[in-house]
């Protein structure tokens, strides 16, 4: 069955659309407070729409990213209390609250154990809500989170767009050959993660 080469069509003729990069920032801003959707899915075909302005994406999603940083940590650090019930019910407490034990684990050695965990967090396939929400309930240090978030989803938005930028009409076909598989395996992972954070959170309890 093929579900993920018409969905990578559509979204190819979104990124044509003109208003596209105010779409991208909004949806890059809010994906740092709560969306779960990472902004990647709309920067790539984007990038592969227009690959001259790949880069002038990549920064519109990197902008729009550490705004909604800022907004996330500070929610984190003065309403996560108040919100937890919201968390809950849209069944996000447990992979905040597990990414919580971890940056507070990565305090207790020093502030910049905590940036050097932030960076290589952007890497791993977990939203970036996650460790907004739990730098701000944590207290990370504002200049070692700030640094870590530049770093960590800097390198993530403008490795994509140099690869379909230096990759032209190549890196287009190559992604619209693969799509497929990528999108299974990719979905996969997602759901082994999401197990993997349900039986940590049990176990903990």
């Amino acid at each position: 069955m093929k579900l993920f080469g018409p969905l990578y069509d559509r979204a190819l003729a979104w990124a044509r659309h003109p208003r596209a990069p105010t779409y991208l920032t909004g949806l890059s801003f809010v994906e740092a407070i709560i969306f779960p959707v990472m902004p990647e899915v709309m920067l790539a075909p984007m990038c592969v729409a227009q690959p001259r302005r790949s880069f002038w994406f990549a920064t519109l999603s990197m902008i729009g990213s550490m705004a909604g940083a800022l907004v996330g940590y500070f929610l984190g650090h003065y309403a996560f209390e108040a919100l937890k019930p919201v968390f809950a019910a849209l069944g996000m407490l447990g992979s905040i609250e597990s990414g919580i034990q971890t940056v507070q684990a990565k305090m207790a050695e020093s502030p910049w154990a905590v940036f050097t965990f932030l960076v290589l967090g952007g890497f791993m396939p977990i939203p970036m809500k996650v460790f907004t929400w739990a730098s701000g309930i944590v207290g990370v240090p504002m200049l070692q989170y700030v640094l870590s978030m530049l770093i960590g989803r800097g390198k993530r938005v403008y490795l994509l767009a140099a690869a379909i930028r230096l990759g032209g009409p190549r890196a287009e076909a190559a992604l619209r050959r693969y799509i497929e598989p990528i999108g299974w395996v990719a979905t996969a992972l997602l759901l082994a993660l999401i197990g993997w954070l349900v039986w940590k959170t049990r176990f903990a309890a």
